[in-house]
């Protein structure tokens, strides 16, 4: 095959047993790959019902075609798991170098099936698979267990390994490779923990054959073209990373503060991308295939004093402005040491925003969290990020995110979450059409499944007023679709701010050899975003969950430059489950499933 490699690697933990098999080439066209083919295969063995920490949970490393190749961006891979957090599919997606390794070892998708007695990690070197005993390891952090796993393997490998937060099924832990990117949301750390599996070690020395090599080098350049000509991917990220977007946010009123409190931070600028890089940044840093470069490698100073990567926009704002803390130099500890203990950054900053409201509010007090757990407090912060990792204290609450937290005290409304997932750093309040994106997420509170902000607030591909709910659901529809597809073809997201569906079909034919459209893009896009709608309802969730938090929809902003604004979800809903062809109920129609061709799957 081209792009394709054609083998799933099969690796029964309970049983002790790998199987390769070929890959399901009709389902590979239909889906493609990554967050697409691993959901299809992951629909197709596992009852949405099962416990999502039980041994009936499969854990699924799936790649694109286009993932390892020198394409645009194009080393990312997805990792496919009922999430624990809020029982949904998850597929959380990854960068750095992991994702072409699995392709060069000859594989498209990895499956962990089942349950090792004791722990375990897997190594893979090209056709060669083992399964090792991994009890020394047990108890490490990620950069530890890294480096000790490239000890025993090939110093040439990539890994892919959980931290004590996964351990310890921490409900929203992360899978950490490369020492420092997560694929954090939804708590997969947490099934790999549950699966006894410490890590997974790859060698490969293979690579990824291409059909048409004259066509992939010209659809190559004529999308690095549109890179280098786009002020978002050519400007901004480059020079400030993701952290860009800081000031430009809190400027527009939509950076929330407090614990949603407030749309608006006075020091933002202290947390924001330009003071990072002036006071912390060490250097820039890129994924495999990178052409945009917004990775970071800095460095925290004075009592915080550490060094690693990141941290991201969301990852600044969750430990920065929602917890009311402006010590840069504080955030970028609590993020190192999230990379490094294996928690996803947006749930624990918001989880400690979260438990900082109950404090202020008497809801909680000292005798429950051992610590001035008040808004500003950095210390305290950075505190609760290893406490949770361990379960230890008031960290066993927040361990299991702020929903269950703020349900156990009695004010579940403080939690700021969908589908029990904590919901990134916009404000729907102020920014219509990510309101829409996070009610509607198939795996609860995310803004990466449909960015409406590239429309709302950065003017691309055209500009949209954010206060307005006139067009969302019919924009935020196609960046679903599109974000689909592209996480299904190993493409990186933050190429959609300046390629579309006929760039990334234009990859995607002269790799595979399959011929592919920019509706036939859309149109895949569209169904696995169908697909993934239909798992989350048949494991429970109805259209009543497709909302957001009430502070949202009935308490307007106090102050800043959105002052007075609330979300009208409400008014945007029907338009939108109309325009997907969903009921009234947001229920899929058989029409539409027909024409997907997912009646299999029906309700």
């Amino acid at each position: 095959m081209y792009g394709w490699t054609g083998t799933v690697l099969r690796v029964n933990l309970t049983e002790g047993t790998v199987i390769k098999e070929p890959l399901r080439t009709g389902d590979a066209n239909e889906y493609i790959g990554g967050r697409g083919l691993g959901s299809k295969y992951f629909m197709d063995e596992v009852d949405p019902t099962i416990d999502a920490l039980g041994p009936e949970n499969k854990l699924i490393y799936a790649t694109g075609p286009l993932t390892g190749t020198m394409g645009i961006s194009t080393g990312r891979h997805d990792i496919i798991a009922k999430g624990p957090l809020n029982d949904t599919l998850a597929a959380s997606n990854s960068g750095g170098y992991f994702g072409p390794e699995i392709k060069y070892a000859g594989y498209d998708m990895v499956i962990f099936e089942g349950k090792a007695e004791k722990p375990v990690y897997v190594y893979v070197y090209n056709g060669s698979v083992e399964i090792r005993d991994a009890a020394h390891l047990w108890g490490k952090n990620v950069p530890d267990t890294t480096d000790l796993l490239l000890a025993e393997t090939d110093p040439d490998a990539k890994v892919s390994c959980i931290g004590p937060a996964g351990e310890n099924l921490v409900l929203f832990a992360a899978i950490i490779n490369d020492k420092h990117r997560a694929a954090g949301r939804t708590g997969i750390g947490a099934v790999m923990g549950s699966k006894n599996l410490k890590g997974f070690v790859v060698r490969g020395t293979g690579g990824v054959k291409i059909a048409d090599k004259a066509g992939f080098i010209k659809a190559i350049q004529d999308g690095r073209t549109k890179i280098t000509e786009n002020p978002v991917t050519s400007g901004g990220l480059p020079a400030f990373g993701t952290n860009v977007l800081v000031n430009i946010i809190n400027e527009v009123g939509a950076l929330p503060t407090r614990n949603w409190q407030e749309s608006y931070d006075t020091e933002a600028d202290k947390i924001s991308g330009e003071t990072q890089a002036k006071e912390n940044l060490a250097s820039a840093k890129g994924c495999a295939g990178c052409v945009v470069g917004c990775g970071r490698v800095e460095k925290a100073h004075g009592k915080f004093a550490s060094s690693g990567e990141g941290p991201e926009y969301e990852t600044t704002w969750a430990f920065g402005s929602d917890c009311g803390v402006s010590d840069v130099n504080a955030v970028l500890k609590a993020n190192f040491l999230c990379n490094d203990l294996g928690l996803d950054t947006i749930s624990m900053g918001s989880t400690i925003a979260c438990a900082m409201e109950l404090y202020e509010k008497g809801i909680i007090d000292r005798s429950t969290t051992l610590t001035d757990l008040r808004f500003g407090n950095a210390d305290a912060m950075v505190e609760m990020v290893e406490a949770t990792a361990y379960r230890k204290g008031f960290g066993n609450d927040l361990a299991e995110g702020s929903y269950r937290l703020a349900d156990t005290y009695g004010h579940s409304e403080l939690s700021m979450t969908v589908k029990k997932q904590e919901m990134p750093a916009y404000d729907p309040r102020a920014i219509q059409g990510i309101g829409l994106e996070y009610a509607t997420s198939n795996r609860g509170g995310c803004h990466v499944r449909g960015y409406t902000i590239s429309p709302e607030v950065l003017g691309l591909p055209m500009k949209m007023d954010p206060a307005t709910t006139e067009g969302k659901p019919d924009i935020l529809k196609i960046f679903q679709d599109l974000t689909a597809a592209l996480s299904a073809s190993g493409t990186c997201l933050f190429t959609s701010f300046a390629i579309g569906g006929d760039d990334i079909a234009a990859e995607l034919t002269a790799a595979t050899g399959v011929t592919y459209t920019a509706d036939d893009i859309m149109k895949i896009g569209e169904r696995i975003y169908n697909l993934e709608r239909l798992f989350i309802m048949k494991a429970g969730y109805t259209g009543a969950d497709d909302t957001l938090p009430p502070r949202l929809l009935n308490d307007p902003i106090p102050a800043g430059p959105s002052k007075g604004t609330v979300s009208h979800i409400g008014e945007m809903m029907p338009v939108y489950y109309d325009e997907r062809g969903w009921d009234e109920n947001g229920v899929p129609t058989n029409e539409k499933l027909e024409e997907l061709g997912l009646t299999a799957y029906a309700l």
